[in-house]
Protein backbone atom coordinates (compact mmCIF):
# COMPACT_ATOMS: atom_id res chain seq x y z
CA UNK A 1 0.00 0.00 0.00
CA UNK A 2 1.14 3.52 -0.70
CA UNK A 3 1.53 5.96 2.15
CA UNK A 4 0.72 9.65 2.31
CA UNK A 5 3.65 11.82 1.23
CA UNK A 6 5.70 12.52 4.37
CA UNK A 7 4.73 16.19 4.46
CA UNK A 8 1.01 15.33 4.47
CA UNK A 9 1.50 12.53 7.01
CA UNK A 10 3.51 14.70 9.36
CA UNK A 11 0.95 17.48 9.21
CA UNK A 12 -1.82 15.05 10.12
CA UNK A 13 0.18 13.64 13.03
CA UNK A 14 0.89 17.08 14.43
CA UNK A 15 -2.64 18.33 13.78
CA UNK A 16 -4.06 15.26 15.44
CA UNK A 17 -2.45 16.29 18.72
CA UNK A 18 -0.44 13.10 19.05
CA UNK A 19 3.09 14.44 19.15
CA UNK A 20 5.30 13.42 22.03
CA UNK A 21 5.43 17.04 23.17
CA UNK A 22 1.83 16.73 24.35
CA UNK A 23 2.49 13.90 26.80
CA UNK A 24 2.25 16.56 29.58
CA UNK A 25 4.51 14.94 32.10
CA UNK A 26 4.26 11.50 33.62
CA UNK A 27 6.24 10.36 30.61
CA UNK A 28 7.61 7.26 32.29
CA UNK A 29 4.13 6.09 33.25
CA UNK A 30 2.77 6.67 29.75
CA UNK A 31 5.74 4.99 28.11
CA UNK A 32 5.34 1.95 30.35
CA UNK A 33 1.63 1.71 29.57
CA UNK A 34 2.36 2.06 25.86
CA UNK A 35 4.97 -0.68 25.93
CA UNK A 36 2.69 -3.00 27.90
CA UNK A 37 -0.37 -2.46 25.75
CA UNK A 38 0.99 -1.48 22.35
CA UNK A 39 -1.38 -2.29 19.50
CA UNK A 40 -0.51 -5.13 17.13
CA UNK A 41 -1.31 -6.04 13.53
CA UNK A 42 -4.42 -8.05 12.81
CA UNK A 43 -7.75 -8.32 10.96
CA UNK A 44 -6.05 -7.46 7.68
CA UNK A 45 -4.39 -4.32 9.08
CA UNK A 46 -0.64 -3.69 9.33
CA UNK A 47 0.57 -0.76 11.43
CA UNK A 48 3.00 1.31 9.38
CA UNK A 49 3.19 4.27 11.75
CA UNK A 50 2.16 4.86 15.33
CA UNK A 51 2.39 7.30 18.21
CA UNK A 52 1.30 5.99 21.60
CA UNK A 53 3.09 8.62 23.70
CA UNK A 54 0.11 10.87 24.39
CA UNK A 55 -1.75 9.86 27.55
CA UNK A 56 -5.12 9.81 25.77
CA UNK A 57 -4.82 10.13 21.97
CA UNK A 58 -3.11 7.18 20.30
CA UNK A 59 -2.42 7.51 16.57
CA UNK A 60 -1.97 4.81 13.94
CA UNK A 61 -1.55 4.62 10.20
CA UNK A 62 -2.72 1.29 8.82
CA UNK A 63 -1.91 -0.56 5.62
CA UNK A 64 -4.89 -2.49 4.25
CA UNK A 65 -5.79 -4.17 0.98
CA UNK A 66 -9.18 -2.43 1.22
CA UNK A 67 -7.71 1.06 0.59
CA UNK A 68 -4.98 2.04 -1.87
CA UNK A 69 -3.33 4.36 0.63
CA UNK A 70 -2.68 3.94 4.35
CA UNK A 71 -5.59 5.45 6.31
CA UNK A 72 -5.10 6.95 9.75
CA UNK A 73 -7.03 6.45 12.96
CA UNK A 74 -6.99 8.26 16.27
CA UNK A 75 -8.07 6.29 19.34
CA UNK A 76 -9.05 8.58 22.22
CA UNK A 77 -8.76 6.80 25.56
CA UNK A 78 -10.46 7.62 28.87
CA UNK A 79 -8.40 9.55 31.40
CA UNK A 80 -8.01 6.50 33.64
CA UNK A 81 -7.47 3.89 30.90
CA UNK A 82 -3.86 3.14 31.87
CA UNK A 83 -4.58 2.66 35.58
CA UNK A 84 -8.15 1.41 35.97
CA UNK A 85 -7.98 -2.03 34.36
CA UNK A 86 -11.63 -1.54 33.32
CA UNK A 87 -13.29 -2.46 30.05
CA UNK A 88 -15.06 0.42 28.27
CA UNK A 89 -17.83 1.05 25.77
CA UNK A 90 -16.64 2.45 22.44
CA UNK A 91 -17.87 5.13 20.05
CA UNK A 92 -16.92 5.07 16.37
CA UNK A 93 -16.96 8.73 15.31
CA UNK A 94 -16.90 9.59 11.59
CA UNK A 95 -15.78 12.81 9.92
CA UNK A 96 -17.48 14.61 7.04
CA UNK A 97 -16.47 15.21 3.45
CA UNK A 98 -13.10 16.87 2.81
CA UNK A 99 -12.16 16.16 6.44
CA UNK A 100 -10.02 13.43 7.99
CA UNK A 101 -9.46 11.41 11.14
CA UNK A 102 -8.00 14.42 13.01
CA UNK A 103 -10.88 16.85 12.51
CA UNK A 104 -12.85 16.10 15.68
CA UNK A 105 -9.66 16.72 17.65
CA UNK A 106 -8.27 19.83 15.96
CA UNK A 107 -11.54 21.70 15.38
CA UNK A 108 -12.14 23.80 18.55
CA UNK A 109 -15.86 23.80 17.79
CA UNK A 110 -15.86 20.02 18.28
CA UNK A 111 -13.06 19.53 20.84
CA UNK A 112 -13.57 15.81 21.29
CA UNK A 113 -10.90 15.71 23.99
CA UNK A 114 -12.74 18.32 26.00
CA UNK A 115 -16.24 16.90 25.64
CA UNK A 116 -15.03 13.42 26.67
CA UNK A 117 -12.74 14.51 29.53
CA UNK A 118 -13.49 12.37 32.56
CA UNK A 119 -15.93 10.20 30.59
CA UNK A 120 -15.70 6.37 30.63
CA UNK A 121 -15.69 6.00 26.83
CA UNK A 122 -13.19 5.06 24.12
CA UNK A 123 -13.62 7.09 20.91
CA UNK A 124 -12.29 5.70 17.62
CA UNK A 125 -11.92 8.25 14.80
CA UNK A 126 -10.84 6.69 11.49
CA UNK A 127 -10.23 8.10 8.06
CA UNK A 128 -13.18 7.78 5.70
CA UNK A 129 -11.72 9.44 2.62
CA UNK A 130 -12.40 12.96 1.34
CA UNK A 131 -15.55 11.65 -0.37
CA UNK A 132 -15.65 7.94 0.43
CA UNK A 133 -19.26 8.00 1.65
CA UNK A 134 -18.55 5.10 4.04
CA UNK A 135 -19.11 2.73 1.14
CA UNK A 136 -17.55 0.16 -1.12
CA UNK A 137 -18.06 2.00 -4.42
CA UNK A 138 -19.47 0.55 -7.61
CA UNK A 139 -16.14 1.37 -9.29
CA UNK A 140 -12.81 3.12 -8.78
CA UNK A 141 -10.11 4.46 -11.08
CA UNK A 142 -7.76 5.12 -8.15
CA UNK A 143 -7.30 1.65 -6.71
CA UNK A 144 -9.30 0.12 -3.85
CA UNK A 145 -11.48 2.53 -1.88
CA UNK A 146 -13.52 0.04 0.11
CA UNK A 147 -14.21 2.11 3.20
CA UNK A 148 -17.08 -0.07 4.39
CA UNK A 149 -14.85 -3.15 4.39
CA UNK A 150 -12.09 -1.25 6.18
CA UNK A 151 -14.38 0.07 8.93
CA UNK A 152 -16.62 -2.94 9.58
CA UNK A 153 -14.54 -6.01 8.70
CA UNK A 154 -11.08 -4.77 9.67
CA UNK A 155 -11.03 -1.76 11.99
CA UNK A 156 -13.78 -2.87 14.37
CA UNK A 157 -12.23 -6.28 15.19
CA UNK A 158 -8.75 -4.70 15.28
CA UNK A 159 -9.92 -2.21 17.90
CA UNK A 160 -11.53 -4.95 19.96
CA UNK A 161 -8.37 -7.06 19.80
CA UNK A 162 -6.11 -4.22 20.91
CA UNK A 163 -8.13 -2.13 23.38
CA UNK A 164 -10.26 -2.97 26.40
CA UNK A 165 -13.67 -2.53 24.77
CA UNK A 166 -16.90 -4.50 24.98
CA UNK A 167 -17.08 -6.59 21.81
CA UNK A 168 -20.87 -6.66 21.81
CA UNK A 169 -23.96 -4.79 20.66
CA UNK A 170 -24.48 -2.94 23.95
CA UNK A 171 -20.83 -1.91 23.98
CA UNK A 172 -20.75 0.01 20.69
CA UNK A 173 -22.09 3.31 19.35
CA UNK A 174 -21.61 5.03 16.00
CA UNK A 175 -21.89 8.74 15.24
CA UNK A 176 -20.74 11.25 12.66
CA UNK A 177 -21.04 14.61 10.98
CA UNK A 178 -22.44 15.23 7.48
CA UNK A 179 -21.15 12.42 5.24
CA UNK A 180 -20.07 10.72 8.47
CA UNK A 181 -23.54 11.10 9.93
CA UNK A 182 -24.87 9.29 6.88
CA UNK A 183 -22.19 6.65 7.39
CA UNK A 184 -23.30 6.20 11.00
CA UNK A 185 -26.96 5.81 10.02
CA UNK A 186 -26.03 3.43 7.21
CA UNK A 187 -23.78 1.18 9.31
CA UNK A 188 -26.23 1.10 12.24
CA UNK A 189 -28.97 -0.26 9.96
CA UNK A 190 -26.96 -2.43 7.60
CA UNK A 191 -25.05 -4.00 10.49
CA UNK A 192 -27.90 -3.72 12.96
CA UNK A 193 -26.38 -6.19 15.42
CA UNK A 194 -23.23 -4.09 15.83
CA UNK A 195 -24.33 -0.75 17.33
CA UNK A 196 -26.81 0.04 20.11
CA UNK A 197 -26.68 3.81 19.57
CA UNK A 198 -26.55 5.87 16.38
CA UNK A 199 -26.18 9.63 15.96
CA UNK A 200 -26.20 11.91 12.93
CA UNK A 201 -25.01 15.50 13.34
CA UNK A 202 -26.23 17.20 10.15
CA UNK A 203 -26.19 13.80 8.44
CA UNK A 204 -28.58 13.07 5.56
CA UNK A 205 -31.16 10.36 6.24
CA UNK A 206 -32.97 10.13 2.89
CA UNK A 207 -31.14 9.32 -0.34
CA UNK A 208 -33.93 9.33 -2.95
CA UNK A 209 -35.89 12.48 -2.12
CA UNK A 210 -35.79 15.48 -4.47
CA UNK A 211 -34.80 13.37 -7.44
CA UNK A 212 -32.08 11.59 -5.49
CA UNK A 213 -30.19 14.76 -4.59
CA UNK A 214 -27.98 13.03 -2.02
CA UNK A 215 -27.21 10.12 -4.37
CA UNK A 216 -26.27 12.57 -7.10
CA UNK A 217 -24.06 14.52 -4.70
CA UNK A 218 -22.39 11.30 -3.49
CA UNK A 219 -21.67 10.35 -7.10
CA UNK A 220 -20.40 13.78 -8.14
CA UNK A 221 -18.23 14.33 -5.06
CA UNK A 222 -16.77 10.81 -5.08
CA UNK A 223 -15.99 11.05 -8.79
CA UNK A 224 -14.16 14.35 -8.29
CA UNK A 225 -12.37 13.74 -5.00
CA UNK A 226 -12.13 10.00 -4.38
CA UNK A 227 -12.58 7.69 -7.35
CA UNK A 228 -10.98 9.41 -10.36
CA UNK A 229 -14.22 9.72 -12.29
CA UNK A 230 -15.91 6.53 -11.04
CA UNK A 231 -18.81 6.79 -8.58
CA UNK A 232 -20.14 5.35 -5.34
CA UNK A 233 -23.57 4.36 -6.66
CA UNK A 234 -22.90 4.00 -10.39
CA UNK A 235 -24.42 5.58 -13.49
CA UNK A 236 -27.10 4.41 -13.98
CA UNK A 237 -27.67 3.92 -10.28
CA UNK A 238 -27.28 0.59 -8.56
CA UNK A 239 -30.79 0.66 -7.11
CA UNK A 240 -30.32 -2.30 -4.76
CA UNK A 241 -27.20 -0.70 -3.28
CA UNK A 242 -29.03 2.57 -2.67
CA UNK A 243 -31.91 0.80 -0.94
CA UNK A 244 -29.47 -1.12 1.26
CA UNK A 245 -27.82 2.16 2.33
CA UNK A 246 -30.92 4.38 2.61
CA UNK A 247 -32.00 4.99 6.24
CA UNK A 248 -35.63 5.72 5.35
CA UNK A 249 -35.86 2.30 3.69
CA UNK A 250 -34.37 0.46 6.69
CA UNK A 251 -36.71 1.50 9.51
CA UNK A 252 -36.98 -1.81 11.35
CA UNK A 253 -33.20 -1.97 11.62
CA UNK A 254 -33.34 1.02 14.00
CA UNK A 255 -35.75 -0.55 16.46
CA UNK A 256 -34.41 -0.87 20.02
CA UNK A 257 -31.51 1.50 19.30
CA UNK A 258 -30.83 4.92 20.74
CA UNK A 259 -31.26 7.36 17.82
CA UNK A 260 -29.96 10.95 18.01
CA UNK A 261 -30.45 13.45 15.17
CA UNK A 262 -29.37 17.07 14.71
CA UNK A 263 -30.24 19.40 11.82
CA UNK A 264 -29.84 23.12 11.21
CA UNK A 265 -32.80 25.28 10.25
CA UNK A 266 -31.12 28.43 8.90
CA UNK A 267 -28.12 27.83 6.62
CA UNK A 268 -26.18 30.85 5.38
CA UNK A 269 -28.15 32.13 2.36
CA UNK A 270 -24.96 33.48 0.78
CA UNK A 271 -23.31 30.03 0.83
CA UNK A 272 -24.83 27.65 -1.75
CA UNK A 273 -22.96 24.68 -0.29
CA UNK A 274 -24.37 25.36 3.18
CA UNK A 275 -27.88 25.87 1.80
CA UNK A 276 -27.90 22.68 -0.30
CA UNK A 277 -26.40 20.49 2.39
CA UNK A 278 -28.45 21.58 5.36
CA UNK A 279 -31.73 21.88 3.48
CA UNK A 280 -31.30 18.28 2.36
CA UNK A 281 -30.33 17.26 5.89
CA UNK A 282 -33.33 18.98 7.45
CA UNK A 283 -35.87 17.67 4.93
CA UNK A 284 -34.42 14.16 5.01
CA UNK A 285 -34.29 14.00 8.80
CA UNK A 286 -37.89 15.23 9.04
CA UNK A 287 -38.93 12.48 6.62
CA UNK A 288 -36.97 9.91 8.62
CA UNK A 289 -38.40 11.09 11.94
CA UNK A 290 -41.96 10.94 10.63
CA UNK A 291 -41.41 7.36 9.48
CA UNK A 292 -39.84 6.42 12.82
CA UNK A 293 -42.83 7.94 14.64
CA UNK A 294 -45.21 6.02 12.42
CA UNK A 295 -43.39 2.80 13.21
CA UNK A 296 -43.35 3.53 16.95
CA UNK A 297 -39.55 3.79 17.11
CA UNK A 298 -38.36 6.35 19.70
CA UNK A 299 -35.70 8.90 18.82
CA UNK A 300 -34.22 12.17 20.09
CA UNK A 301 -34.02 14.97 17.55
CA UNK A 302 -32.91 18.57 17.56
CA UNK A 303 -33.58 21.33 15.03
CA UNK A 304 -31.28 24.23 15.76
CA UNK A 305 -30.58 27.65 14.22
CA UNK A 306 -27.64 27.74 11.84
CA UNK A 307 -26.32 25.64 9.01
CA UNK A 308 -24.07 22.69 8.23
CA UNK A 309 -21.68 22.29 11.16
CA UNK A 310 -21.22 20.40 14.43
CA UNK A 311 -22.78 22.05 17.46
CA UNK A 312 -20.38 21.39 20.31
CA UNK A 313 -23.02 21.52 23.03
CA UNK A 314 -25.10 18.89 21.25
CA UNK A 315 -22.02 16.75 20.64
CA UNK A 316 -21.41 16.82 24.40
CA UNK A 317 -25.07 16.02 25.06
CA UNK A 318 -24.84 13.15 22.58
CA UNK A 319 -21.74 11.76 24.31
CA UNK A 320 -23.60 11.71 27.62
CA UNK A 321 -26.55 9.94 25.99
CA UNK A 322 -24.26 7.36 24.41
CA UNK A 323 -22.65 6.60 27.77
CA UNK A 324 -26.11 6.33 29.31
CA UNK A 325 -27.24 3.80 26.69
CA UNK A 326 -24.15 1.59 26.48
CA UNK A 327 -22.84 -0.97 28.93
CA UNK A 328 -21.05 0.68 31.82
CA UNK A 329 -17.28 0.58 32.13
Amino acid sequence: MSEYPPSRRDVLRTAGGVSAAMALGGGAVVATASAAHAAEDGSGLHIVERDETDARMWYYRLATDAIDWDPGVNVLLPDDYHTSGRTYPVLYLFHGGLEDFTTFDVDPERDIRGVTAGKPLIVVMPDGGPAGWYSNPVGSNTGPRNWETFHINQLLPWVEANFRTYAEYDGRAVSGFSMGGFGALKYAAKYFGHFASVSAHSGPASLRRDGGAVVNWANVSSAAMELGGATVYGVPWDEARISADNPVERLESYRNKRIFLVAGTSPDPTDPFDVFNENQVLAGQREFRALLDGAGIPHESHEEPGGHYVRKELLAHDINGIIGRLRKA
